[in-house]
Parts: C-alpha cells; structure tokens; sequence
C-alpha cells in the first residue's frame, strides 16, 4: 500500500466528515460543494462558527477561531465563497474591539472541555487570528467593513513591529501574500526573514521532535513566496522528515496534548491531510 493509499485509509477509518471531503476534492476531483457543506454543519445561528471545529476546545459557541476554520475549507477546496461568508464577517465585527481586532477564544470556552494551552492569553485580540482572517478573506475576493478595518489593523500593527510566536507569523504570511495594498504588503514582506530568527515555536531544525510549526507551514508549496527564506537542504529536510512521520496506521502524529481522545484523532486527520497536500505539492508523492 502506498504512502498515499493508507493516508486516506486512516482518513476514511478516523478522519471526520469535514477532511474526508476536502481529501476527495483534493485527491478525487469531487465537487467543492460537498466540502463546503461539512464546513457549514459548524455554523451557528449568530453566522460564527463553533462546536469544536479547531479540536482543542470543544465550545459549541461561535468563536474566532473556528470561522477561521471555516474559511480555510474553502480556500483548501477552490471553493467560492458562499452566502455564509459576509454573515461570519458581520459575526465577526460585532465581537471585534472597536479597532477591529478579534482575540481566538472568549471566556465561554471555560465551560467546556478544552487543552491546557487554551487559558486566558486567547481572549485578547491579536494578530492571531486577525491578520489570518483578513488573508484569508483577501484570498477569497471577499469585501466587507470589517476587513478593511481589520486590514488597516494589520498593517498599522506591522508597522509599528513585530515581536510574536511561529504561530502568529503564520497567520500575518497569508495576510501577507494576499493583501491587496501591495506596497505597504511588500515592504513589510521584506522584513520577514529577521523575524524568522527570533520566532518562539519555530523548529528549525527537523530532527527536533518538539512542538512547532516548521517551514513547511510557511511555504507550504515550492511556488509560496516564502519558499525562497529557507534553504534547499532545510526544506528538503523537513520534506524527509514528514514523510517519515506517517505511523503504521497511516495518519500523522502531533506532539501536543489535545483535551481528549476524540480531539486527538480529529487533529491527526487535520494533520494527515495537511501532510498529503504539502508532500504532494513539493513532488514527494
């Protein structure tokens, strides 16, 4: 059986509903619609999204970070973006600070199941996620009040900056690639490679087994315009070192301690999936 074979046996034995379709999408030429319509089951009546759909906290209340899931279905799948889109953007704006940011969490998650990481520091707005939302949002054609406001946030924060973790620098890359206000999106870009040296959570070398996000999150394909901050021998690397994580059932690991079982087997299908796509796009498949 191949390496791609098992990924998408564990997939369909483990993987929820959301990921499975996205893998046909993706490896089946299915119809996006059917990705878009798992996404939508974690919708709410307030147009947020909830219900565990990032899997370290198990809140059914509409949270920023799970419209930030929602959104990244569509953007893995090619898909339009739907009706549902403006109304997560008006959700998004009424739980926004009156600059625009948004924090990942709010307090509701306390009463609900969730990792010991997801304390008190995700209630503050911050470039995780805004600035990931605002990409995301760019790179679907959306236009709405909230993310001109959330854009203008960005940037002004960028500007005066930058001191944060591999996590938030991940979300401000695709804010990054996908601003439409080139300029001032160019120059800060040109900054990124001084960041890269000072990043908590960033594990640059691929024989460390800790937790962190490596340049495979970053340039996630040869063609990222974040390709050329790494090395061919760093990339290539970590590309072995994926390739070899695959375990004996076919999914990937994480080294993080979600808040329960079924938290741990929805992220190894998030990850499993994560690594096909990677893997695929740099010819490893």
């Amino acid at each position: 059986m191949t390496l791609v074979d098992s990924a998408r046996a564990f997939l369909d034995r483990e993987g929820r509903l959301v990921e499975r379709r996205l893998a046909a999408v993706l490896f089946d030429g299915a119809d996006p619609a059917g990705a878009v319509a798992a996404a939508a089951a974690y919708r709410n009546a307030d147009g947020g999204f909830g219900h565990g759909f990032e899997p370290d906290k198990r809140c059914p209340a509409s949270l920023p970070i799970d419209v930030e899931c929602a959104l990244d279905v569509l953007v893995v799948a090619g898909a339009p973006a739907p009706g549902w889109v403006p109304q997560a953007c008006d959700w998004l704006a009424s739980v926004a600070a009156p600059d625009g940011a948004v924090p990942l969490a709010f307090p509701v998650i306390e009463g609900y199941p969730r990792a010991d990481h997801w304390s008190d520091w995700t209630y503050a707005p911050g470039l995780n996620p805004t600035a990931g939302l605002a990409g995301r949002l760019h790179q679907l054609g959306v236009t709405h009040p909230w993310l001109d406001q959330a854009t203008e946030w960005t940037f002004s924060r960028l500007e005066a900056g930058f001191a944060e973790d591999a996590h938030s620098l991940s979300e401000v890359l695709l804010f990054l690639a996908a601003a439409p206000d080139r300029v001032r999106a160019d120059a800060l870009a040109a900054q990124v490679g001084g960041w890269l040296a000072k990043l908590q959570f960033f594990r640059a070398d691929p024989d460390d087994p800790g937790y962190g996000l490596t340049p495979l999150h970053f340039a996630p394909t040869p063609d990222s315009p974040w390709r050329p901050l790494f090395t061919d021998a760093a990339v290539d690397g970590h590309l072995d070192r994926l390739a070899r994580d695959q375990q004996p059932d076919g999914g990937w690991p994480i080294t993080w301690e979600p808040p329960s079982q079924a938290s741990t087997v929805e992220w190894r299908g998030i990850e499993t999936l994560r690594a096909l796509r990677v893997l695929r796009a740099y010819g490893r498949l």
